[in-house]
């Protein structure tokens, strides 16, 4: 991880893959309701608007970066074509996830990790 970055949250689960079609079809992993409190403070910190949240994700061992999206209660992680790709990850499939969200170091200090 680059040196200019705090973690904020860290967490892993198993989570299946399921497609979300809009103008073009994107793959999604839930994130689980027992993260979702983690992710909400993180997002407080690390939301660059739209409630979206940065994140270097995890899939199946193949590191990315992306941002997780906000639905209903709960965040939904994009898996990229790429990681699909390169994972040989088809819908409906288990995959583990790591997720850890950060901020730009020099926030402020009062905001401990999680």
């Amino acid at each position: 991880m680059p040196a200019d970055i705090l973690p904020i949250a860290h967490f892993n689960f198993v989570g299946e893959i399921f497609e979300w079609r809009g103008p073009a079809p994107f793959f999604f992993v839930a994130v689980p309701d027992d993260h979702v409190d983690q992710v909400r403070y993180a997002a407080r910190i690390a939301s660059y608007g739209w409630g979206v949240v940065p994140v270097q994700a995890i899939v199946n061992e193949i590191p990315f970066t992306t941002s997780l999206f906000p639905k209903g209660a709960g965040y939904l992680l994009p898996v990229k074509a790429a990681v699909r790709k390169a994972g040989r990850i088809n819908l409906a499939d288990s995959v583990t996830v790591e997720i850890q969200v950060t901020a730009k170091r020099g926030f402020d200090e009062e905001h401990p990790a999680i």
